[in-house]
This record gives C-alpha cells, structure tokens and sequence, in this order.
C-alpha cells in the first residue's frame, strides 16, 4: 500500500468531497445509493456499481489518514 501513501493527501481529500457531493442536483449519488442500501432497494447492477464508484474515495481517504496516523 505504498502507492497510496505516496498519493498527495490534498488531492485525495479534493477527490472524496467531490465525489461525496457529485453530482449536486437533484441529490447527491453517494446520498441516495445509501438510502436505497438502508431500504433494501439496491438490487440493479448499475446502482451497485455507482455507490462503489462514489465510496471509493472516501474509503481510501479513510485509509489513508489511518496509516498516517497509526504509523506515529
């Protein structure tokens, strides 16, 4: 995991807001793709696939601020 130690953390922070809050209008994906999880109706591929894409971001954000941190 050395490649995302070595990942510029301003670009990865840029990245995660963006795609948390992408696209704006009407709702967010990342929103919505949760909401449906919560209600059971995440079922179409295409869904499944759009919540990864939107999380991923903020996952390796997430991990990436851990081994910085836990490393110390």
């Amino acid at each position: 995991m050395s490649w995302l130690d070595k990942f510029p953390l301003v670009v990865l922070i840029a990245l995660a807001a963006w795609m948390a809050v992408a696209p704006i209008s009407p709702e967010p994906h990342l929103i919505e793709k949760v909401r449906m999880l919560s209600q059971g109706t995440l079922t179409k591929p295409l869904d499944i696939f759009d919540l990864l894409l939107h999380s991923t971001p903020i996952a390796l954000l997430a991990v990436r601020l851990w081994r910085k941190f836990a490393s110390k």
